[in-house]
């Protein structure tokens, strides 16, 4: 072939691989069984699919890539590509979302809960503490209010609580060591064998998860109203991952996010929900509703103290915590 022949057949080659979009396959690491908890990442997955043809495709993993107190370390080193954590897991590695795990915060909704996620999510000093470990946070796993199912006999007051073990993480652990409670943290894999073996006598939980991990099993109550906080567990991608995307890959993924989150709250709102009330019935598990005074009671001895403490220590570390903890207490003012 001449010279300018071949030049020319380079060029084209060069342009036609230029225009097209290789395709990619990003690892996901999550743990348990598919659930409400993960039907975000499920749905998310099915749209970036779809959005791309199929060239762009998440590889869903439900604990075969790492333990899940291990999955923020994971995503750092870019042993996968997408995540699913919990900050109560290990406080010390992302203080600034912390804030969303404070007890007594007053959110409500599901929706809610996830409007104020993302705007913590998008704050300065929540971005730069997620470069550390090369993350971005993606989008939250809204849950709602914890309660504790519990083995034994069922609590009368919030008294009957002191000296029992709880499994309990993050603000919620706070706030039921404020009642005499003994709070332990463990991941939600290991609490079904700690509460059937009496390691732990009662565990918090959103609903979807004491059906996934089997608590209700063998429990013999079930709290209806303390609502003493929630966990904030996000999804969160590799940095490094996200920035190589081509520019299609990339619109496919986060113009789907939204999508993924009213899936995820519809589904949570009209599925779980929906089976949790007749799932009690059907175990025949106590559900023990506290008075108004106690729980007024309970309010104040843990949300306060809680707080004081979270925002004078994270202050120490350098982060703006009075900043933080005002602009989620103002969204749920409404201010």
């Amino acid at each position: 072939m001449t010279n300018w022949k071949l030049g020319a057949a380079t060029v084209a080659l060069t342009f036609a691989f230029a225009g097209e979009t290789f395709a990619e396959t990003w690892n996901v690491s999550l743990w348990g069984q598919r659930r409400a908890f993960t039907e975000h990442v499920e749905r998310l997955a099915e749209l970036v699919e779809e959005k791309t043809g199929g060239e762009f495709t998440l590889n869903i993993s439900y604990g075969g890539l790492s333990n899940n107190r291990e999955n923020l370390d994971g995503i750092s080193i870019g042993a996968f590509e997408m995540a699913q954590f919990c900050a109560g897991y290990h406080p010390d590695k992302n203080r600034a979302i912390t804030v969303l795990e404070l007890p007594f915060l007053g959110v409500t909704t599901l929706e809610q809960e996830r409007e104020i996620s993302m705007a913590v999510y998008q704050h300065p000093a929540v971005a730069e503490e997620m470069a550390q470990w090369n993350a971005t946070l993606l989008m939250p796993s809204p849950l709602p209010q914890y309660n504790f199912v519990g083995v034994g006999d069922a609590p009368a007051t919030l008294a009957d609580f002191e000296g029992l073990s709880v499994r309990a993480t993050g603000g919620i652990g706070a706030a039921m060591e404020a009642i005499g409670a003994v709070p332990t943290s463990m991941s939600a894999t290991e609490v079904r064998q700690a509460l059937d073996s009496g390691v732990v006598d009662s565990v918090s939980f959103a609903p979807h998860a004491h059906m996934s991990f089997g608590t209700v099993e063998n429990a013999t109550y079930w709290t209806t109203n303390l609502n003493p906080g929630t966990v904030n567990c996000p999804v969160v991608v590799n940095t490094d991952a996200l920035e190589g995307l081509s520019d299609d890959h990339r619109e496919a993924l986060l113009g789907s996010v939204e999508e993924a989150l009213d899936h995820y709250i519809d589904y949570y709102n009209n599925e779980t929900m929906a089976a949790w009330g007749p799932l009690l019935e059907e175990k025949g598990i106590e559900q023990v509703s506290f008075s108004d005074d106690e729980i007024s009671a309970f309010r104040e001895a843990a949300a306060a103290p809680a707080a004081e403490t979270w925002i004078s220590e994270n202050e120490a570390a350098g982060l703006p915590a009075q900043e933080l903890f005002d602009l989620v207490t103002g969204m749920v003012n409404g201010s």
